[in-house]
């Protein structure tokens, strides 16, 4: 039989060199013998009598410290008065003898400043500095004292924990009568051990707040209470992994009858658990949750007075860890026989986790709370440790040796399709595990935020320490994405425009464009979203905020710069020729316009979710900020979107230059021909006489022009075709308006009438999508008002603009305010002439 193992040593008793005369006499006068030490009924009066005499000790010490600050406070009255007539003194002095300083004479008032009150003065401030110091010193000892004391305690308590730990205290040789005795002394003293130590912290945090220069205080306190600790923490683990046993902790995984491999039935022996031991149990899982919390303690007031931030987002507990970690041992024998089949894993890993996750949170949630761990969820530690272990076991035993293979050419294939299977696989566990903390109620479930939790809320955790498996694993994403669409690309049908479209006016309804149907936009605009999509929802379980960016950017950005070259490539493919009568490029154009529409609004969309406000956030936090004051540093698809809009209006304007172009070609006669409205008939009343239709140079421009819009109004969204048709509009207007002051053309009365004619045909053209088109033709109005007007009204107004070259005045009378001056000179010129 092995013997037991020594015991640790005890902590050096004091020298009896060290100890002066009183002390020695105290201690010989209470212990004259060994058995003095151990009599209870002799310490107790002795502990009475020290107690009463460290209270007479403390009223002494703060009535000489009361009697100090008086003095000091009544001194520091004195020397402010004192302060303040010299203040006025040297402000008399200036007054009254600045002129005869200047003279040389000197001032008695002057000369007693010097001799007497400066000196008096600094002797006021000297005896302020001495007190001053004097009282700081009582201050650093008291809290020395103060310490001194509390360490003591708390070496008391250790010593005794200590001296008991001479074996296992649930060791089965011991009677049961002293192992209770021994365990319930024991968890006592290690209470006590604990109260001392939070004690001395409470007084350690105020020294950091108000004193942080006595660093060496603080280094020699916190140097002796770290050695006690560590000493007192391994064996309250010891202590409770021993007490964990003793219950049959961990259940063993029973295979079930038909000699699989699967699970069936897992106990619970913490939910089996006797009175004694559930009284045992309780005990020691405070203790170690009060050691913890200490621990806390202890780092967070280290870490603020070295002013680093500490991460408060930790939800582990010591308790919960001991125990998973020996339960996970087990489970790792089955892992290593399933490498092959992970399916098999996260099944195992589920049922485990769930099948304990209520008893823990009946069991050991109101211990959590009876120790006040404030904010501390049992069900969320049990979760977050074992996910952190299945975790742990993926990274070292799967996917470190996927990556291995992953370099290796001619096995990527495979490796990919592992990848993301296990990724499916993490996902969903993820997801689940998600479900049995009840968070889909929260607003974090809400908004796919795994933020506010841990890191080992979730099995994606393993990608924050390992950049280069994040890369890995975007790569295969885009590879496996990217393979889905290619063979969409080729399908000529996924790029036409869906028949379903709503007809007729623009209403205010009709601006609610919901659907890839509203939008007009061809079905590979909503395959290519959904396969993005689906790469964002990859991440959604990620961790860290900045990681899912990484991942999107890498994955779904990427991929979408890849089909905006798509979009590019088949737009250069596409001829748009004014000469050419076929609607079938001006169609595919659309389309292509309508599925960058599409493709920004949802963009703009998903920028505007919370998910993507936090990740946009947490990527300025970890970069330089943009000085770029026109970006929205709030939209996280910023430059993709600003993208998609370029090329759109690019589009839109290649269609309005070849409108206008093959406008221009097919009007060109019209509006250079001199007889168009120089007809030198006469006509009585050419209105009544004659109905006129449009100039036969016209119709063919005019028609031409009509079926472009049809067909844009079929194939082009509504908010682009809006854009579009106004644009058309004004370029029509600036064009017809600038031709006809430039060509020189005679308009005589019936001109003027033809004139009236076909442009009246040429904005009937527009009447479907606007109520009052008219308005977007200004310059064509106002010639006309120019054209109809009488011969006095024509010979007034040229006499005004020629004497004043502004004539905003005049020209605002008649309503025009789009023309300049030398216009409508040459509008009148022409008109009067003919006439």
């Amino acid at each position: 039989m092995e013997p037991p193992p020594p015991s640790p040593p005890l902590p050096r008793l004091p020298n009896t060199a060290d100890l002066t005369p009183q002390h020695l006499a105290f201690l010989d006068q209470h212990f004259r013998t060994k058995r003095d030490l151990s009599r209870e009924s002799f310490n107790l009066p002795l502990s009475s009598s020290l107690s009463q005499l460290c209270s007479e000790l403390e009223s002494r010490l703060l009535q000489h410290l009361t009697k100090r600050t008086v003095s000091w406070i009544s001194r520091s009255f004195s020397a402010k008065s004192s302060l303040q007539r010299l203040s006025l003194a040297l402000q008399n002095l200036s007054l009254r003898t600045s002129p005869r300083i200047k003279k040389g004479i000197g001032s008695k008032r002057f000369q007693w400043v010097l001799s007497e009150g400066i000196p008096r003065l600094a002797s006021e401030m000297n005896r302020i500095e001495s007190l001053r110091c004097y009282v700081v010193y009582l201050i650093v000892s008291e809290t020395a004292v103060q310490l001194e004391a509390l360490v003591g305690d708390l070496e008391d308590a250790a010593l005794f924990v200590i001296a008991r730990h001479t074996g296992n205290m649930f060791s089965l040789k011991l009677s049961i009568s002293s192992n209770s005795e021994d365990a319930a002394s024991k968890h006592d003293n290690l209470l006590q051990a604990i109260k001392a130590m939070s004690d001395i912290e409470e007084v350690l945090v105020g020294v950091v707040k108000f004193h942080p220069q006595w660093h060496c205080l603080l280094k020699s306190v916190d140097t002796r209470v770290d050695k006690i600790l560590s000493v007192l923490r391994p064996q309250a683990f010891a202590d409770h992994r021993a007490f964990l046993v003793s219950l049959g902790w961990p259940p063993k995984l029973l295979p079930s009858k038909n000699g699989s491999d699967h699970i069936t039935n897992l106990p619970n022996p913490l939910v089996l658990m006797q009175e004694d031991k559930r009284r045992n149990y309780s005990q020691s899982f405070i203790a170690l949750c009060a050691l913890q919390h200490l621990q806390n303690r202890r780092e967070e007031r280290q870490l603020n007075s070295s002013l680093i931030k500490r991460d408060t987002q930790n939800i582990q507990l010591w308790a919960i860890d001991e125990l998973v970690s020996p339960i996970a041992s087990r489970m790792e024998y089955h892992f290593t026989k399933w490498s092959e089949q992970p399916e098999y894993m996260f099944a195992l890993a589920y049922k485990v986790i769930r099948d304990f996750i209520t008893g823990i949170d009946d069991v050991l949630q109101p211990l959590i709370d009876k120790a006040r761990l404030i904010g501390c969820s049992a069900k969320e530690a049990w979760v977050s440790a074992m996910v952190q272990m299945l975790s742990v076991f993926l990274e070292k035993k799967v996917f470190l040796l996927l990556t291995e293979r992953y370099k290796v050419k001619h096995l990527k294939p495979d490796v990919s399709s592992s990848w993301l299977h296990l990724v499916d696989l993490i996902i969903a566990f993820d997801k689940k595990m998600q479900s049995l903390l009840n968070l889909d109620t929260c607003f974090l479930a809400v908004s796919g935020s795994f933020e506010e939790l841990s890191r080992g809320m979730s099995v994606l955790s393993m990608f924050c320490n390992r950049p280069d498996w994040l890369k890995i694993w975007a790569k295969i994403e885009f590879k496996n994405a990217w393979k889905k669409l290619k063979s969409e690309l080729i399908e000529e049908k996924a790029w036409m425009t869906s028949k379903k479209c709503i007809s007729g006016i623009d209403t205010e309804q009709e601006y609610l464009l919901l659907t890839v149907e509203d939008h007009k936009a061809p079905p590979i605009a909503e395959f290519f979203l959904k396969i993005i999509w689906e790469m964002i929802e990859r991440c959604q379980t990620m961790p860290s905020s900045l990681l899912s960016a990484q991942f999107i950017r890498f994955t779904a950005g990427r991929f979408l710069w890849y089909f905006f070259k798509q979009l590019l490539f088949r737009f250069k493919a596409t001829e748009l020729c004014p000469d050419s009568s076929d609607d079938v490029a001006i169609v595919r154009v659309c389309g292509l316009i309508n599925a960058a529409r599409y493709i920004w609004i949802k963009l703009q969309e998903w920028s505007d979710a919370v998910d993507f406000l936090e990740m946009k956030i947490a990527e300025n936090d970890s970069s330089k900020p943009i000085q770029d004051d026109s970006m929205d540093n709030d939209c996280f698809f910023e430059e993709e979107i600003r993208s998609l809009s370029e090329m759109e209006t690019n589009w839109l304007m290649e269609i309005i230059a070849v409108v206008l172009r093959q406008f221009e070609v097919l009007s060109w006669k019209y509006v250079q021909n001199n007889d168009s409205f120089g007809d030198e008939q006469v006509y009585t009343n050419p209105v009544e006489d004659a109905d006129l239709i449009v100039s036969n140079d016209f119709v063919e421009a005019l028609d031409s022009l009509k079926r472009w819009l049809h067909t844009m109004k079929i194939s082009l969204n509504k908010k682009d075709f809006l854009d579009l048709w106004r644009s058309i509009a004004e370029g029509l207007d600036h064009y017809i308006s600038w031709s006809i002051v430039r060509s020189e053309n005679w308009f005589f009365k019936m001109g003027v009438t033809q004139f009236e004619a076909d442009m009246q045909a040429l904005i009937f053209i527009f009447q479907p999508y606007c109520a009052r088109p008219q308005a977007f033709f200004p310059c064509i109005n106002e010639i006309l008002k120019l054209l109809k007007l009488k011969k006095e009204e024509e010979k007034l107004m040229q006499a005004f603009l020629s004497r004043n070259e502004n004539g905003s005045e005049c020209l605002h009378l008649y309503g025009i305010s789009h023309l300049s001056v030398n216009q409508i000179l040459q509008v009148l010129r022409y008109k009067i002439w003919a006439c």
